[in-house]
């Protein structure tokens, strides 16, 4: 068994990606990367893989309090200082502290402000009434407003906070990679999470997506731990109901996929110490309860309308992306057919200059770190179906891919911001798959790495061509 993150694969997986920026950027030179860009993405792409390689190594020795005590601590100061950093930055290029094309961000903002000033004039009512019960949203709008009512409505705090949460997201995963897969694979996983491209860029936002994937990862994280105990501690298994319940006010789909995972997860597990047959039921009891609650509501409601209009939706989107001014008219033919082969290994970096994807171009290097490390993820699911271990880690893969399947048949199929969810658990299995590197599977690598390159080449000329740049 591997117990780190070995160096013939970081080592590839940088010189691909150079290579792929080479190629892009001759092939299309009137459409080449800017070089501030470039640096981004080299700084994502050798910072992750190099530093994956290195500590995974020097702390794979280390006893369990030594190394979360240093995970969080790194997790902490990469975060604090890109928060920083990327509050300087933003200011400097867009003239506010707020990312390029930040519609969301500063409506979030704002909404909390003016729910902040319906509070104190004791107008709550106003507020209610022009949210018409959009749960996705109120959640992450009302945790603002309460930090806003505490602390002021100063930007960089939030974000502070962001990076405090995320650091803890890191510990968590931690935590679950290890009780599901041994000591080694949470190392890894953990440092994966740490130098993760992704969940340290979105600290330096103020969109939910940092507090949705602590809140994801919490709820995984304690309803395993359901899952694999003999009884039901009432106290674990409130916490775990009210973490999932929380999630249906960050994204509603999200907080149904949580459900039927735990409830998967709970009636289906053959592990060891699994909970006996009477207290399932007495679960699945507590399940429909829940269910028939929601059941007629605006939650209901909402969950039922995006899968009755999921086809349309994903139809027309793509139908106005094709007519849009700045759109790409290759748009059209896009839909699940396409997106659903390829949705675990999805999104594909932008190598390409697209004037109006300025935060793809920013980070290009993180969509390429999820293109890679997807190979360990899809070693770890042939190594499960083989042991025929599916059923002891149920709860993880029922969560994976009903949220995989959501996203395959939505118009937000290919955007990373909503695939953000899901890459905690894409990270533990990516970990668990290095971990299980041997010679006969190392052979695999290279073909992959070949068809990434077609993809990722492939996406890059159809974006190029859908807007008229060949």
């Amino acid at each position: 068994m591997t117990t780190f993150f070995p160096k013939y694969f970081t080592k590839k997986a940088i010189q691909l990606y150079v290579m792929l920026l080479v190629v892009c950027s001759l092939a299309l030179f009137n459409r080449m990367l800017p070089l501030h860009w470039v640096a981004f993405g080299l700084l994502e792409v050798i910072g992750f893989f190099y530093f994956a390689n290195l500590l995974s190594k020097h702390w794979a020795t280390l006893l369990s309090p030594v190394f979360t005590q240093k995970l969080v601590r790194m997790a902490l100061l990469l975060r604090g200082s890109y928060v920083l950093f990327s509050y300087m930055f933003y200011t400097q290029m867009t003239g506010e502290p707020f990312e390029f094309e930040a519609a969301d961000a500063k409506g979030y903002h704002e909404e909390a402000i003016w729910l902040l000033s319906l509070l104190k004039a004791d107008q709550l009512p106003v507020y209610l009434a022009y949210s018409k019960g959009n749960y996705s949203d109120m959640g992450y709008v009302a945790y603002l407003t309460v930090l806003y009512s505490v602390f002021g409505d100063g930007i960089l705090l939030v974000r502070l906070i962001k990076a405090v949460l995320s650091a803890y997201t890191c510990l968590l995963i931690y935590r679950l990679a290890s009780r599901n897969f041994g000591e080694s694979t949470g190392k890894i996983a953990g440092i994966l999470a740490l130098l993760s491209p992704n969940l340290i860029y979105y600290c330096g936002l103020h969109l939910k997506e940092t507090e949705m994937v602590f809140l994801t990862i919490f709820f995984l994280e304690r309803a395993d731990l359901l899952i694999r105990s003999r009884q039901i501690p009432i106290p674990l298994l409130a916490a775990v109901l009210l973490l999932s319940l929380s999630l249906f006010f960050f994204r509603t789909v999200l907080g149904a996929v949580a459900m039927a995972s735990l409830l998967l997860g709970l009636l289906l597990y053959s592990g060891r110490g699994k909970i006996g047959l009477g207290k399932k039921v007495g679960f699945g009891v507590v399940m429909v309860g829940l269910g028939l609650l929601l059941q007629g509501g605006r939650i209901n409601a909402e969950i039922d309308r995006y899968w009755g209009d999921r086809d349309t939706n994903q139809q027309l989107s793509m139908q106005a992306r094709a007519n849009s001014k700045s759109g790409n008219s290759l748009a059209t033919y896009g839909n699940a057919a396409v997106f659903g082969p390829l949705i675990l290994l999805a999104p594909f970096p932008t190598l390409v200059n697209i004037d109006t994807q300025q935060n793809q171009m920013l980070l290009n290097g993180g969509y390429y770190t999820r293109n890679i490390f997807a190979f360990f993820v899809l070693l770890s699911l042939v190594i499960f179906w083989k042991r025929d271990i599916i059923r002891e880690h149920l709860l993880l893969l029922s969560f994976l891919f009903g949220y995989l399947a959501v996203l395959a048949t939505s118009k937000f199929a290919l955007a990373e911001r909503f695939h953000l969810p899901i890459l905690p658990v894409l990270l533990i299995f990516a970990a668990f798959g290095i971990t299980q590197l041997d010679k006969k599977n190392v052979q695999y690598f290279t073909p992959y790495l070949v068809l990434i390159s077609v993809l990722i080449l492939a996406w890059n000329f159809f974006k190029v061509a859908g807007r008229g740049g060949l």
